[in-house]
């Protein structure tokens, strides 16, 4: 098998943000992920790029009617009610761009090489105190039957809100077959917010430009329990005129990453949200370019392919002893 390049993005708009940033200070990014997502799906096609759209199942919906008509139940109930999105439902416009996205989803879905995947039905946190198993259940459900109304399909993947990595029985349960997990080490992993000190953001920042944790890519992996964990191997920082002096480290630290896949036949997996790209677009476009360059070179050299998360999950199940 040779090297694999995969993507994976999760789409949100405001619903990922909204119990930490107010309109104000994040709605530029929502908004303007609107015109990332079409250039994104287009940078995508040009350099043969397979990527995973992990969507959040409220974008789905035309308007808020709709979507009022079609909620879980039970809903998640946190112990810190701030969390939940459901209170804020009433308040919206019916087709707010802040929050619904249905073209944009269809638009993704029709583009080949792209997975439409969940990213849970409203941004469910799955490690926060006070939600259960059967509420994540009744998310998902709800996840799976706006898709198969909407495209008459499934959903098989499957990126949790902030990497909250759990209830993994649940998600066979449920159709799902593949989902995204955490990079090694004690300053990644699957935490709850009330985890996610200062000290692991600070070393998470810096092993963006330098080398701290490895390059975190690893053979096929294999199927357990049903499931294919595919983890994450770089988060794809967004462009910071602040931090711009660092961008060659940047770039270099993911190349690297990279081409040690490519050479040793196994996974990288770069992510991000499209609203990141909101803001500073083309500076953020123009980086991915050159990452998207260092592929087609790696592909040229090494043979080095790229798989989106559903068709690694598909090799994996198909590939003799990948059952662990």
């Amino acid at each position: 098998m040779s090297g694999i390049f995969t993507v994976s993005l999760d789409f949100e708009l405001y619903w990922g943000v909204r119990d930490k940033l107010s309109l104000e200070e994040y709605g530029a990014n929502v908004l303007g992920a609107h015109q990332a997502v079409p250039r994104l799906l287009e940078l995508f096609a040009q350099y043969g790029v397979h990527a995973t759209w992990a969507t959040v199942g409220f974008l789905f919906f035309e308007r808020k009617d709709e979507l009022l008509k079609n909620l879980p139940n039970p809903k998640p109930n946190y112990a810190d009610p701030n969390l939940s999105p459901y209170p804020v439902l009433a308040t919206l416009s019916p087709d707010d761009p802040h929050y619904f996205a249905p073209g944009m989803v269809e638009r993704i879905r029709a583009t080949p090489g792209q997975e439409l995947a969940s990213h849970t039905f409203c941004h469910y946190y799955a490690l926060e105190a006070g939600q259960t198993a059967e509420e994540f259940r009744a998310d998902l459900k709800a996840a799976q039957a706006v898709s198969e109304r909407r495209f008459g399909a499934p959903l098989r993947s499957l990126v949790f809100p902030r990497n909250q990595a759990n209830h993994l029985e649940v998600l066979c349960e449920t159709g799902f077959s593949a989902y995204r997990g955490n990079e090694q080490g004690w300053f990644y992993g699957a935490y709850t917010e009330e985890q996610q000190t200062p000290l692991r953001r600070g070393f998470r920042l810096l092993d963006n430009y330098f080398n701290l944790s490895g390059h975190h890519t690893y053979p096929l992996p294999g199927v357990r329990d049903g499931l294919v964990n595919i983890p994450s191997s770089r988060f794809l920082r967004p462009y910071s005129p602040r931090l711009a002096p660092l961008e060659p480290l940047r770039l270099a630290r993911i190349a690297r990453s990279m081409e040690h896949a490519a050479r040793t036949n196994e996974v990288y997996h770069l992510w991000w949200h499209p609203e990141n790209f909101g803001v500073n677009l083309e500076e953020n476009l123009g980086f991915l370019r050159r990452v998207l360059e260092t592929f087609k070179t790696l592909q040229t050299r090494h043979g080095m392919g790229s798989l989106n998360m559903g068709e690694i999950a598909r090799l994996a199940q198909e590939t003799p002893l990948s059952a662990s």
